[in-house]
């Protein structure tokens, strides 16, 4: 077993017993130090196994927000114990860690190590779905400093055979003093993207984004053109893969305060930005030509009103 496996096994045992004890996050330190003398007394680096556990305890809230996200069907106190402080581990190493230090696919591989030697039986499925579901929403990092060698999951399907799940974004924007300003949101992988809400299939599409857009920002929401279709293959850890289509609006919304819709899970934040801010900000790479494309239509429009 390697040093690192060790102590993340350390961690584990650790946060499972903060958790069924209900400690307060000041107990970890205690817990965590007992059990490297007890589990890992020969550990030449004490101070790995400490510090995640800290930083899961310190960002409890929002890794357990994104498990609630990726798994919709189970219920935060439904899911095991041990299940449970596995995907915080494994969240956490995903979307905090140093990439150098803990590549992505090895975040999301040792914590199905960790769940298949801890868990039940279907433990290592379940954080694999769980932990692959968020991993295909941030756009896989690093996948491209992946080997050439292919996963058994790597397997071709024919996305016309998956179910299909649908959602309308848009970019809202608005003239004031003689600027433009779009609205976007901000989620708790750090990136700031466009607002969009779930559709049903047969539903009318410029109706359906009008009116989840609205209620995602708080603003009464026109739609105007469309700007395009953005459609990819996602893995549910209850459904399996399914195929995700995101239609794209520009949007005229009045300047007026944005207001986030409460409850609403992966997100913590929406602003108006000028358009020339717009470049410094931390995007996804597949909704950069989306956001330069309808800034482009926009800025025509209002040139031309």
């Amino acid at each position: 077993m390697s040093h690192r496996h060790l102590s993340r096994s350390v961690a584990l045992q650790s946060l499972f017993e903060w958790d069924i004890r209900g400690c307060a996050e000041g107990e970890i330190e205690e817990i965590v130090e007992r059990n490297i003398d007890e589990y890992a007394p020969g550990a030449a680096d004490r101070s790995f196994p400490l510090v995640l556990t800290q930083k899961v305890v310190e960002h409890r809230a929002t890794l357990d927000q994104l498990i609630e996200k990726a798994a919709p069907e189970w219920p935060l106190a439904q899911i095991s114990v041990v299940d449970r402080n596995v995907l915080r581990i494994g969240l956490y190493e995903l979307i905090y860690a140093d990439k150098k230090e803990v590549p992505a696919k090895v975040a999301i591989n040792e914590a199905i190590e960790l769940a298949k030697s801890f868990g039940g039986e279907s433990s290592g499925k379940f954080v694999n779905g769980v932990l692959g579901t968020v991993y295909k929403e941030m756009g896989e990092p690093g996948k491209d400093e992946v080997g050439k060698k292919r996963r058994h999951d790597d397997t071709p399907v024919d996305p016309a055979t998956l179910p299909l799940e649908k959602k309308g974004g848009a970019l809202v924007y608005s003239v004031a003093d003689g600027s433009i300003f779009v609205a976007l949101v901000h989620d708790i992988f750090g990136f700031w993207t466009l607002p969009k809400g779930g559709i049903e299939n047969d539903a009318d599409e410029t109706a359906a984004t009008a009116r989840e857009v609205s209620v995602e920002i708080g603003a009464d929401v026109h739609v105007e053109d469309k700007l395009g279709e953005n459609e990819y293959i996602a893995s549910n850890p209850e459904k399996g893969k399914i195929r995700k289509r995101v239609v794209y609006f520009t949007a005229h919304a009045d300047k007026h305060e944005l207001k986030l819709e409460e409850g609403k899970g992966g997100l913590d934040d929406v602003q108006w930005f000028p358009v020339e801010e717009i470049e410094e900000l931390a995007m996804y790479d597949d909704m950069v030509p989306i956001i330069a494309k309808g800034i482009g239509m926009i800025a025509e429009k209002v040139k031309t009103s």
